[in-house]
């Protein structure tokens, strides 16, 4: 995808019932330390690749549903820097966070921008923009599952939910509990718009390599109207 950001798949999880592929990315900061974004299962295999790479100085839990396997990347790597938001940590008071995740930019402010997708008392999730390779990076906002690798009777569910290729997007539940909250939820919408994706890299499914203003804007439709913020290809013909 670039020279500096990588992504590895993890094991394939069960989450009501779906295969839940599962994906982490890895982003190597101009100082060559490296950036970790929602861990994976570690093995030796993967821990001899991400060592070839430079020295894992951040590690990201990004909501409350990816922290499993964080346990594991601070023993392999005790000095790095554990960040999540604050749901994370309430429910994982066993791990040792350095900072939480929210709308102010984190040390790595000069090359990752971050906005918290709040509005929801179900979750809330820190959504990142590497800026470099104008990609944006989460989790469970976005989902895509790949068709070809669910079972009839899971196509239909995921359809359902609104999480299947090339139509996916937040799922069905989280997006109800928005009810009451949608002008949070729109203003989370804009920072992301106005960041200008030119890709969008997810935890779970089938990356989007082009047309991501449409895409995010045809994924976020159920929060009313779209934020006044030209379409991407508008402003490219200037």
């Amino acid at each position: 995808m670039c020279s500096n950001l990588w992504l590895a798949d993890g094991d394939t999880v069960f989450f009501f019932t779906l295969p839940y592929s599962t994906r982490m990315t890895i982003i190597r900061l101009a100082n060559c330390d490296l950036w970790v974004h929602s861990p994976v299962r570690l093995t030796a295999d993967l821990r001899t690749q991400v060592n070839a790479l430079g020295n894992v100085r951040w590690l990201i839990a990004p909501n409350h549903l990816h922290h499993l396997f964080v346990a594991d990347w601070q023993q392999a790597w005790p000095e790095a820097d554990l960040w999540g938001t604050q749901e994370v940590q309430n429910k994982r008071p066993d791990l040792h966070f350095r900072g939480t995740l929210d709308d102010t930019a984190g040390p790595w402010r000069e090359e990752i921008d971050q906005c918290l997708f709040s509005g929801s008392p179900a979750m809330t999730e820190c959504v990142f923009f590497h800026r470099r390779s104008a990609t944006l990076i989460v989790t469970d906002l976005i989902e895509n599952f790949d068709p070809a690798q669910l079972t009839p009777i899971k196509r239909v569910m995921a359809r359902l939910a609104g999480i299947v290729a090339p139509k996916g997007g937040m799922p069905l539940d989280w997006r109800l509990s928005f009810r009451r909250h949608r002008a949070q939820a729109r203003a989370n919408l804009e920072q992301i718009l106005c960041w200008r994706p030119e890709r969008i890299v997810m935890a779970h499914g089938m990356l989007v390599a082009a047309g991501c203003d449409a895409f995010l804007r045809r994924a976020f439709a159920w929060l009313g109207p779209s934020p006044d913020i030209p379409h991407r290809q508008d402003t490219d013909k200037n």
